[in-house]
């Protein structure tokens, strides 16, 4: 096994996701992710971001749909 620098952001979700079994985000999914995480702290308490962000992994719909729904919410 090859050990991960997990102080990283990248390296630690990278240890997340191969404990869980699934594929980390590609560069272009953590900015849209990221994104949708700003939207919803900024909108609201900052407390809606990861819990968004887990809502946008259940519902199976593409991250830019969802961002677009989370900026129309005022």
């Amino acid at each position: 096994m090859v050990a991960r620098d997990t102080t990283t952001s990248e390296g630690w979700l990278a240890e997340f996701c191969a404990r869980i079994g699934v594929a980390p985000p590609a560069p272009a999914q953590v900015d849209e992710l990221l994104a949708l995480a700003a939207t919803a702290a900024h909108s609201s308490e900052r407390i809606a971001a990861p819990l968004a962000c887990w809502a946008a992994g259940v519902s199976g719909r593409p991250v830019e749909e969802l961002a677009r729904i989370a900026e129309e919410i005022e």
